[in-house]
């Protein structure tokens, strides 16, 4: 997979995102509760054997790096992506179009589906795939 132009996903004749693993998403309004229900789910999930990935829409520009760090520094430099590997931890940071609103479809291809057994989503309230909506 290339990660600066990863390959979309096609959606199946019955209107949802094909994707190799499960898909389920989680929406409600901000503050419903999504994220709680996710971290009382995952550990149960984890404990049934599970390999589970989240994939979460944020609604406003965020940082995961902080000024004075390397990882940032070289990104505020004009890396156009920053990959920070420890053991037991990987990070990608990817800089992205700010014009446009990504959708999950071109988030997926981010993933490494052949260590998973279901992602969940936050958020992409309107990607084609099962959801629960919390109210």
């Amino acid at each position: 997979m290339n990660s600066n132009n990863p390959k979309p996903l096609n959606i199946e004749a019955g209107g949802m995102i094909e994707y190799p693993i499960p898909l389920l998403g989680i929406i409600a309004y901000s503050g419903t509760g999504k994220t709680t229900l996710l971290t009382k789910l995952l550990p149960i999930l984890k404990a049934a054997g599970l390999r589970i990935a989240v994939v979460k829409h944020a609604q406003h520009q965020f940082e995961i790096d902080h000024p004075h760090k390397d990882s940032y520094e070289l990104r505020k430099s004009g890396a156009s992506q920053m990959l920070v590997a420890s053991r037991g931890r990987m990070a990608l940071i990817a800089e992205t179009d700010e014009r446009n609103e990504p959708d999950l479809q071109s988030t997926l291809p981010h993933l490494d589906h052949h260590v998973l057994d279901l992602v969940l989503v936050e958020g992409f309230k309107h990607a084609p795939i099962q959801k629960i909506e919390l109210h």
